[in-house]
């Protein structure tokens, strides 16, 4: 009798078995002390890797191959450099070395609005809710994960403070805002119930009572942008980092008082915000070339 040929090996099954990989990766992850940011960023380009090996134990061949690829598909940089970041740490997980070649990132300078933009998206904005979020961000220089964690207890009012907790670095830190961002949150208070999620008293939820998600402030931040009529590249972090950081520079701050403010650990982050308009560039021209 001939014998019957199945594969007994289900789809389900092997799902489950990256499951168990991403989970133990996971659990390594986070007893290295890594940021719950990193963490997140790390199980998403390996789970990526293993869809594309098909397979739960991939040889090193096959991340060399995965890396050019994602070279030939044109991916950003920083990108590529991270995934491999993530799978270099699964191999070593399982005791495998795997060397690659970090990609230089492009000195390029960064994108950023400037003063008339920031105006115009306030401006546009007639949600008080939305403006004490694009304000806090904005004048706090917050990440918008930072801005996503806040606490009602985290803010100080009187002295124009918010404390921050597990920044991307992760430390504790404390920014600062300014008196109209202090207004504006006043009035929001005035009008926004305490309200308790996930034994949280968050500053910002949403009308669903849910925590506000990056990818939330992501969308209600370009719809403002659309709104204002601009037109310029960049979403909330070019708002709230980069142009922050360029205006700073732009009226005279010190590069290493900006580099505190934003919170960067390297002043070589800081310094590729040491660009300045043309419009500043010919005022200091004129006032300081001169005979």
């Amino acid at each position: 009798m001939a014998k019957v040929k199945i594969d007994w090996h289900t789809k389900e099954a092997k799902h489950l078995n990256k499951d168990i990989v991403l989970d133990r990766f996971h659990r390594h992850l986070k007893s290295s002390g890594l940021h719950s940011s990193t963490i997140e960023l790390y199980l998403a380009r390996l789970n990526a890797f293993l869809e594309y090996a098909d397979c739960e134990d991939p040889s090193v061949e096959t991340a060399n191959e995965y890396r050019d690829a994602l070279i030939d598909r044109d991916i950003s940089k920083s990108h590529i450099n991270n995934t491999c970041f993530a799978i270099k740490r699964f191999y070593k997980l399982n005791n495998i070395e795997w060397k690659f070649i970090v990609l230089r990132e492009d000195e390029r300078v960064p994108y950023y609005f400037d003063e008339n933009d920031v105006l115009a998206i306030f401006s546009v904005c007639t949600n008080i809710k939305h403006l004490a979020i694009l304000q806090t961000l904005f004048y706090g220089c917050l990440r918008s994960s930072e801005l996503c964690r806040l606490e009602d207890k985290d803010l100080d009012l009187k002295a124009k403070t918010i404390r921050l907790r597990q920044t991307k670095n992760g430390h504790d830190s404390v920014t600062m805002i300014n008196a109209d961002c202090v207004e504006t949150l006043r009035r929001y208070l005035r009008v926004r119930p305490q309200q308790e999620i996930d034994g949280k008293i968050p500053l910002f939820y949403t009308d669903y009572l849910h925590l506000w998600s990056k990818e939330d402030i992501h969308r209600m931040f370009m719809d403002y942008k659309k709104k204002a009529g601009i037109k310029k590249p960049g979403a909330v972090h070019v708002f709230s980092r980069h142009t922050t950081a360029t205006m700073m520079i732009a009226n005279g701050a010190d590069i290493r008082i900006v580099q505190e403010i934003l919170r960067h650990r390297d002043i070589r982050t800081t310094l590729r915000y040491a660009h300045v308009s043309d419009k500043t560039k010919r005022e200091k021209y004129e006032q300081c070339l001169t005979l």
